[in-house]
């Protein structure tokens, strides 16, 4: 078997909003329009990342949180309707997708090698987190390579950002290895925005474009701080300002996801490619990429 290889990997965030405004089948919704900017990076990263043919969708959201340990999903195949817990008249999605078990199987081994807590989720009627299938469908529409989706293990939250890192950075280096043994081509999604500090309020047609900005100026320079470095190539900077960044932009990096990316691509040196910043609600995020040379 040849040696497997992590092509890509994206941050890719997941605001419901996007699938909306996209209209999609899959989603009841129908919008007009809406957060143009963000939707046409997403058209311009997927037309490079499929020039890459990679085999399968490695993706750690936010939204599955998990508070012992990690976990990763270990069903072939799920079915059902995700909607929105803060947002039912904006995304109620149904879903299929497949799921790579044999891969998510070696990366739960490798990370339990490494020391940490992790558990494979077996339950068939298992919901996955709308995080996941966000930014999976933004990714890759067609929803024609399977997944590995993996949680988000609240250790921001319990301990502190610092603990976090440690667990993301030995959670990257077990993904690699398990993607090496495999032979499996793999294109990673950190599915997070940055600065995430919401309204608190929702104008009566959300697709109205006039109401959109960030929430405040300071969490806007935090961002574009972050933004600057990954299109530096300096992404070993990122990953160690990363507990100033998520305290002061309230960031949604506090879910390891960005951390585990970096350190499961060994922290490229290559610069992102940065398709597009905009906000949603209030919230910073950026479609960006790194490819393997």
């Amino acid at each position: 078997m040849s040696t497997g290889s992590i092509l890509a990997g994206a941050l890719a965030p997941h605001p419901p909003h996007l699938i909306y405004a996209e209209n999609p089948p899959q989603n009841e919704p129908r919008a007009e329009c809406g957060w143009e900017n963000l939707r046409w990076g997403y058209e311009r990263m997927r037309k490079d990342l499929d020039a890459l043919d990679y085999d399968v969708i490695v993706v750690l959201s936010p939204h599955w949180q998990t508070y012992v340990g990690t976990h990763f999903l270990g069903v072939p195949r799920f079915e059902s309707l995700s909607v929105d817990p803060i947002f039912p008249n904006l995304f109620r999605f149904r879903y299929g997708l497949d799921v790579d078990v044999d891969l998510a199987e070696a990366i739960c081994a490798e990370a339990s090698s490494e020391g940490l807590v992790t558990q494979m989720m077996r339950n068939p009627d298992f919901r996955v987190d709308y995080g996941t299938i966000i930014s999976s469908h933004m990714t890759r529409p067609a929803w024609d390579k399977p997944i590995v989706g993996i949680s988000s293990c609240r250790n921001t939250a319990f301990y502190s950002v610092e603990v976090m890192q440690e667990q993301s950075l030995a959670l990257g280096r077990a993904t690699r290895r398990a993607i090496e043994a495999s032979g499996k081509r793999a294109l990673l999604l950190a599915s997070n925005s940055l600065s995430h500090r919401h309204f608190t309020t929702e104008g009566a047609l959300p697709e109205d474009m006039s109401r959109e900005h960030i929430t405040s100026h300071a969490m806007y320079l935090w961002d574009m701080k972050v933004i600057e470095l990954m299109k530096q190539g300096r992404s070993r900077e990122i990953f160690d300002l990363m507990p100033e960044f998520v305290t002061q932009a309230i960031s949604e990096a506090d879910s390891g996801a960005l951390s585990w990316l970096l350190a499961a691509m060994d922290f490229p040196t290559e610069p992102a490619e940065v398709y597009a910043y905009g906000t949603v609600i209030g919230t910073g995020n950026v479609v960006a990429a790194w490819t393997n040379p």
